[in-house]
């Protein structure tokens, strides 16, 4: 079996919001790479997600469905979005996530020691990863949760420049190195946490 890629993200932002932030948005969808975001209106942030190769249903809570939908046409995005660069997920316990993820066949690529606090463990998805952030040690029986996405974009100052006052933060220097970023503000009004950074 290929391995496992993401065919959708399902976030309740109705499409003005991420047409505000550079997006375009055709019947609810923005293609962005291979993965479309699915804008269905009804709040909640980043709420499920639809895979390619995997068993059906949760995944450490995680809403799964398996995609019975072709590859998504890449969309054009004034914002120039490529793709996605990662989806991040919370956890409070980051074995035990990390382990379903496993169960469901992704592999588990490398953690990462950020803090005495705060490991992240790195899936691969097609051109996507996948960050899940959690404690090293097991913090509560909570299920884990979707927190954010981060958009590839060939330049985050040019886009910071010419977006709109008070959408977008100032642009960094990224984790990654070579690689600049740049936050979306909770002006714009998303639901999900969103960033764009450099390739």
């Amino acid at each position: 079996m290929p391995p496992p890629t993401i065919a959708e993200l399902v976030v309740g932002d109705a499409p003005p919001a991420w047409e505000r932030v550079g997006f375009t948005v055709t019947d609810g969808r923005a293609g962005i790479g291979t993965t479309a975001v699915v804008l269905d209106g009804s709040g909640g942030g980043l709420r499920s997600w639809v895979l390619r190769d995997v068993p059906t249903g949760d995944i450490d809570g995680l809403p799964t469905t398996v995609a019975t939908v072709g590859a998504t046409e890449p969309g054009k995005h004034p914002n120039g979005a490529q793709r996605l660069d990662h989806v991040v997920v919370t956890t409070p316990d980051l074995g035990r996530t990390c382990g379903a993820l496993e169960q469901a066949g992704l592999e588990l690529r490398r953690v990462r020691e950020h803090s005495d606090t705060l490991h992240q463990g790195f899936f691969r998805l097609g051109e996507v990863i996948l960050e899940v952030v959690g404690p090293p040690q097991p913090g509560g029986d909570d299920p884990a949760r979707f927190w954010g996405l981060v958009a590839v974009v060939p330049d985050v100052d040019e886009l910071a420049e010419g977006a709109e006052p008070g959408l977008l933060g100032t642009p960094r220097a990224a984790v990654q190195d070579g690689r600049r970023i740049v936050t979306v503000s909770k002006d714009a009004g998303l639901s999900v946490a969103l960033a764009f950074i450099t390739p």
